[in-house]
């Protein structure tokens, strides 16, 4: 009889650094990262964000480079989004979706270094499969690669974050979603104006092994703004209140872009995208469930997969993501709705077996600014 055998979790070149912080750390994606940081836990890592300034390892996530003659005409005709759009320099939000149904495989960023390259950033658990996909599909001239360890990925977000990477003397007057090259301590280092809190923040993209010293820089220069490093549970909390989607729960190969109201990443007009026929399709024709928000009026906190039930007991929808919402301090979660409901409608959600009341909402549920 075969054994099961558990692949071992990957880490991320900051791991000993995490350890040495003390960090509660978990599988995440099939990489074993940083939940929080004793001091205050989520809640402290959130409301520094919010309020000053955090910093996150989220090197876990995937890298792909997409090279050669037409890799960024190649690239447009496979994702979602329009990389036509934009210039040399810039990032974009995309989706790699199914041919057939539509489906999201992944949403990820697309870094449009020139014609002939482009960086992808998918998340951590579906990077081989989109690498996969690019590499079956690309023609002969176009090299798709994996290069998950070839950069760390540091996220400085918040209201006072330009100040940190000011101080590490790395440029921070470039437009949003826009990046640019330098360097620190010698070595290379991407810089975006981008990021998944919903406040002003930077991505920075060092080789793999120069994240450490870097991650010690940025956190002695914000030492006196109140920066703190953060887990992937200030980082949840923070971007459900920005209701942005999580693949695996917002988006999905069952959850398609138009289900998601991710439509705005979508170059309707292109000629060309992997599930443009499936989604064009199901635009026309509407469907049968829309991503909303819901806003406690009672005190439960509603969990992914808790049933949404209207004021006759009938579900109407199922919860995608929910959470305690630091800022606002009630619980609030996105949901998949039957289409018909409308904002402020109120609505029930079976929070383990206690019957609590929300209101339908447009997210984001709390206001900031990325600029």
């Amino acid at each position: 009889m075969a054994e099961n055998v558990t692949a071992p979790l990957r880490r991320s070149p900051l791991h000993e650094r995490h350890v040495g912080l003390g960090a509660k750390l978990a599988d995440f994606g099939g990489w074993e990262m940083p939940i929080e940081y004793p001091g205050g836990g989520v809640i402290a890592e959130h409301t520094s964000v919010r309020e000053a300034v955090g910093l996150f390892d989220v090197s876990h996530l995937g890298k792909a480079s997409v090279r050669g003659p037409g890799a960024a005409a190649y690239v447009n005709a496979t994702m979602t989004n329009d990389l036509a759009r934009i210039a040399p320099g810039q990032a974009q939000y995309t989706m790699c979706c199914d041919e057939a149904t539509g489906g999201v495989v992944d949403d990820l960023i697309a870094y449009l270094r020139a014609e002939d390259d482009v960086l992808l950033v998918p998340n951590a658990a579906n990077t081989v499969e989109v690498v996969r996909r690019l590499g079956a599909a690309a023609p002969a001239e176009v090299v798709v690669e994996d290069a998950h360890e070839a950069y760390g990925v540091l996220a400085v977000q918040g209201p006072r974050s330009a100040e940190v990477v000011e101080r590490l003397g790395l440029p921070t007057d470039h437009d949003y979603m826009s990046f640019a090259d330098a360097t620190f301590d010698g070595s290379p280092v991407v810089v975006c104006r981008s990021g998944y809190t919903g406040e002003k923040g930077f991505e920075l993209l060092p080789r793999w092994h120069a994240a450490g010293p870097l991650w010690d820089a940025v956190l002695e220069a914000g030492s006196d703004l109140g920066i703190r490093a953060c887990g992937l549970g200030a980082r949840d909390t923070l971007r459900t209140e920005m209701g942005y989607p999580l693949h695996g729960h917002e988006l999905s190969l069952d959850i398609t872009p138009v289900m998601a109201r991710a439509g705005w990443a979508v170059g309707w007009g292109k000629p060309a995208f992997w599930g443009r026929d499936a989604l064009l399709a199901q635009k026309s024709a509407g469907t049968s469930a829309l991503l909303r928000g819901l806003v406690g009026l009672d005190r439960g906190i509603p969990r992914a997969a808790m049933q949404v039930l209207d004021t006759d007991g009938q579900q109407v929808g199922v919860v995608t993501s929910g959470t305690f919402s630091p800022t606002r301090r009630v619980g609030i979660a996105l949901a998949l709705l039957e289409r018909g409901v409308p904002d402020g409608t109120e609505v029930v959600v079976d929070v383990r077996g206690r019957a609590q009341r929300f209101a339908v909402t447009k997210p984001p549920f709390v206001q900031t600014s990325t600029t």
